[in-house]
């Protein structure tokens, strides 16, 4: 009789390898034009709905809100007057696959009607065998069969309510029932409503490292994966330090078990563990794709300063392992970014790579007032695919109306933003804040086309508390050789020459304005006090706003 755990092993093991060998002929299958799907522009890549780009300005709701049609019914109206044109909503394993084999849609396809009802778009998380690392979302015929679907251990032995990416029959039960919701997707959302996909939810290990069960001690005991190894010689010259330091450490190994080739540190098992992580994410997202190619993204649970593996969800698509997750999970589109911390800015540029475009599905509480400036900075200066906030549906009315004023603007201009992403002619701004929340109050400079920017967030004329200058941001964006846009709020912005010709700049036209159907549609004119006798922009804050500058050069 085979031995159980290198049966289920082997068995893995011929899953996972199945998977990268398909992995060529996958890719070469492009879906068809009118699914929602990625594409590059310029120096990024934008998600393409209906064949048009299209900017995600969304909301994420409560866990457990999309989980009764009746009670999410009475969620729009909240959901509209925040200003949304999508909103991330979860799709839990258990409600899909109640018994074994038998699917039940109804939830789906309700959230479906009332989100074409409301003309909103729909991001989809699906929530299977992890969920901010625990398994609690998994189907009773899962949860009651732990000797069929092993659960992680601790080093003493301790199971906990994680289950393994060790076992094939986890991976097995939980691809089934993601390919049979992408499969119900692909036949009735003939309007793509749902968008995209987020596979699993904040994976990640606790309280230890890596899963310290029998499957997992067998696989650390094997060869690394041949996979990986191609990926780190391919990449060597642009590895993140974490990883390039303990392979080179140990000689950079073309082969060996795990151990050989990057150590026994618990650095080395988070690698480890991340590897196991993405290849599972792989399967799934490769069967999510053969089933319905709509784009696809995991997402992170951040790691507080000084903390450990272990302390926080390890092994996730974290920033320092982002090198691991793209090795293992190639049909993974993009590695989304949760973002709970006043660092906004200095955690966004991690995830901004050429090989990954810059998505928040899930920010701090839609009801910061730094909400919507963060949006504005993310979208300007990372060409983000967009911008959700946690919580959406639990927003009090002051929180909804800022950032109802932010996606209000960002709407108006998302033609102009789409048409500048990855073109070089747009920026965005914000006074950025340390992690314990200390603000950089000083102005920042940029330098578009003939011209250097210098950018303020502190009102010229009084004095602005810090909290305000948090919440203060826009972007700027060229529409000509002289010709500007500048949206947001609480910013202040000069104009200066930079092509060293030593010409005098002055506003040959200033005014606010708003577009209507893509057309500009001009207010007052602002010559005057408004900008300091054209001394500057100045959007005042209370309220995001968009002014245009047609700028003139004297001597």
């Amino acid at each position: 009789m085979p031995h159980p755990v290198r049966h289920r092993r082997h068995r893995l093991a011929r899953l996972l390898a199945a998977a990268f060998a398909t992995c060529a002929i996958a890719a070469q299958a492009a879906p068809a034009a009118t699914i929602p799907q990625l594409r590059p522009q310029g120096t990024t890549t934008q998600l393409v709905v209906d064949g048009k780009p299209f900017l995600v300005l969304g909301g994420e709701l409560h866990n457990s809100s999309a989980s009764n049609l009746d009670y999410l019914d009475k969620q729009w109206p909240r959901l509209k007057a925040a200003g949304l044109n999508t909103v991330i909503a979860p799709v839990e394993w258990d409600q899909v696959e109640p018994s074994q084999g038998r699917y039940d849609f109804t939830v789906v396809d309700g959230m479906l009607k009332q989100a074409r009802t409301h003309g909103m778009k729909l991001v989809l998380l699906w929530f299977g065998a992890w969920k901010n690392s625990m398994s609690t979302y998994v189907p009773d015929y899962v949860k009651l069969d732990p000797a069929r679907f092993s659960h992680t251990r601790t080093r003493a032995g301790v199971p906990q309510e994680i289950l393994t990416p060790f076992d094939a029959d986890l991976l097995a039960a939980d691809q089934a029932a993601l390919s049979a919701m992408l499969r119900h997707l692909a036949a009735t959302d003939r309007e793509h409503t749902v968008v995209m996909l987020q596979i699993e939810n904040e994976i990640g290990m606790l309280p230890e490292v890596r899963d310290y069960g029998p499957l997992a001690e067998a696989a650390w005991k094997s060869p690394v994966p041949q996979p990986f190894i191609a990926y780190l010689q391919a990449h060597a010259s642009t590895l993140q330090p974490n990883v390039r330091g303990l392979w080179e450490a140990h000689g950079a190994r073309t082969a060996g078990t795990w151990a050989e080739v990057f150590g026994d540190s618990v650095e080395a098992q988070e690698v480890f563990q991340a590897w196991y992580f993405a290849a599972f994410t792989e399967q799934l997202a490769r069967a999510a794709k053969a089933a319905y190619p709509i784009p696809n993204y995991v997402n992170v649970a951040l790691s507080r300063p000084g903390r450990k593996p272990g302390e926080y969800p390890s092994a996730g698509p974290l920033p320092h392992l982002v090198d691991v997750w793209k090795a293992g999970a190639p049909a993974v589109d993009v590695i989304g970014m949760d973002i709970y911390f006043d660092n906004f800015q200095e955690w966004a540029r991690k995830f901004k790579r050429p090989d990954n475009p810059l998505f928040i599905p899930e920010a701090n509480n839609a009801g910061r007032p730094d909400a919507g400036a963060n949006a504005f900075w993310a979208i300007g200066e990372l060409d983000a695919i967009g911008y959700s906030p946690f919580a959406i549906d639990g927003i009090d009315d002051a929180g909804r109306d800022t950032l109802a004023s932010a996606y209000g603007v960002l709407r108006q201009l998302s033609p102009q933003i789409l048409a500048a992403q990855g073109q070089g002619r747009m920026r965005g701004f914000k006074a950025p804040a340390s992690y314990d929340g200390i603000v950089d109050r000083k102005p920042q400079e940029a330098t578009m086309g003939r011209y250097k920017l210098s950018v303020s967030f502190a009102n010229p004329f009084a004095p602005t508390r810090d909290a305000d200058v948090a919440a203060h941001g826009g972007l700027v964006l060229q529409l000509g050789e002289d010709e500007y846009l500048v949206a947001g709020h609480g910013i202040v912005v000069t104009f200066a020459d930079a092509t060293g010709a030593g010409d005098g700049v002055g506003f040959l036209r200033l005014a606010e304005g708003t577009f209507e159907n893509g057309v500009w549609k001009e207010g007052r004119l602002l010559n005057g006090d408004e900008s300091h006798q054209g001394r500057h922009v100045r959007l005042e804050g209370g309220g995001f706003s968009i002014q245009r500058v047609k700028l003139y050069r004297y001597r």
